[in-house]
């Protein structure tokens, strides 16, 4: 029986990162596991940080995802960025 001062940690219920999506950068290309309204599920990065910034290759649109909805709808990498300072 577990009183009420004794409550489990959050520690190990954490969802852990995609290796892959932890790394974007700015220029990438990557896909989407949910087609924007164009239909393109094609997308280019152009800002990282808590919120990902991202240009949609079918119309240009513009749209800004929280890190943590990104990581579960990224798909797979299409073209990493060549040089970045």
């Amino acid at each position: 029986m577990v009183k009420g001062s004794e409550k489990k940690s959050k520690a190990g219920s954490e969802m852990r990162l995609s290796p892959l999506a932890a790394e974007v950068m700015v220029e990438d290309h990557v896909r989407l596991r949910k087609p924007h309204p164009c239909g393109s599920l094609d997308w280019r990065i152009v800002r990282v940080g808590a919120d990902i910034g991202m240009r949609c290759l079918g119309c240009d649109h513009k749209v800004l995802l929280p890190r943590s909805i990104f990581e579960r709808r990224f798909k797979s990498y299409l073209s990493h960025a060549t040089n970045q300072i």
